[in-house]
């Protein structure tokens, strides 16, 4: 196993403390004695990790400058899964399935955000390449705020290969290009589907678009000639989420529209 990782923000360590073995210790700012501190504590206290209060000043010197809302946890970060573990989730799936499949993003950021965006719409798996792409860093899992912990980033070493093996499964891959003449929205996302996007700046490299059965556009009104891959991940991922809910005879589940985790830090 890995040396212990700082991880910062209390969704990020709270997600953490659900799974059994990933928190060694945690240190929290002496000065907070609030609600979610007070459950933190709670969690932690259950399974028996130490807890140190510690000043803001020793906090961020821990932190390194990074943002860490008065809470710091050592962690060993959760590992990623091969293509085997791909191959045996496909057949487990008792729903048509729903991946989202990254081309080479490589901002811990918009990974830890594409992962929180894909849990929250239902996706079973986000499957990145070995190479060109950012793996579960600590701020991969800040941004993530708890799915890098409940969602399985899958990471290959041939996409194609993958994406092959995908089609052959029945899967059917969507990808988005801005010059597609066909948008988002008059493709078909209620079958069992990959969504199918680039990396920061580049979008699709030339082999991952062949072997898309479908490219589709997202509509763009303003001045702006693109989206932040995140953001163009989201709009996607909720469009399909919205056909096979209505597929179903089902409203998109919204909870009372209680704040959630991207709520907050």
């Amino acid at each position: 196993m890995a040396e212990p990782r700082h991880l910062f923000g209390i969704h990020a360590v709270q997600a953490a403390l659900q799974q059994a073995g990933q928190v060694v210790e945690v240190w929290i700012d002496r000065r907070r004695n609030d609600r979610r501190i007070q459950a933190l504590l709670s969690t932690a206290q259950a399974t028996a990790i130490p807890i140190r209060r510690l000043t803001a000043r020793e906090l961020d010197e821990l932190a390194g400058g990074a943002n860490h809302h008065g809470v710091i946890a050592r962690v060993h970060l959760p590992e990623p899964h091969d293509e085997s573990y791909l191959k045996a989730l496909l057949k487990r799936l008792d729903s048509p399935p729903l991946l989202l499949i990254l081309d080479g993003v490589q901002d811990p950021h918009n990974l830890g955000a594409c992962l929180r965006t894909a849990d929250g719409a239902g996706a079973q798996a986000v499957i990145v390449p070995r190479d060109r792409s950012v793996g579960l860093t600590a701020t991969v899992c800040k941004v993530a705020s708890g799915a890098a912990q409940s969602l399985p980033l899958v990471r290959v070493t041939n996409l194609a290969r993958t994406l092959r093996w995908l089609r052959q499964e029945g899967v059917w891959l969507v990808g988005t290009a801005g010059e597609s003449e066909r948008t988002l929205y008059q493709a078909d996302l209620s079958g069992p589907l990959g969504i199918v996007m680039g990396g920061e700046g580049k979008g699709l490299r030339r082999l991952t678009r062949e072997h898309c059965d479908l490219l589709v556009a997202l509509p763009m009104r303003g001045s702006v000639a693109s989206l932040n891959v995140s953001v163009a991940t989201g709009i996607t991922l909720y469009e399909a989420l919205r056909q096979r809910t209505a597929q179903l005879g089902q409203d998109v589940p919204n909870h009372g529209m209680k704040p959630g985790p991207w709520a907050g830090p």
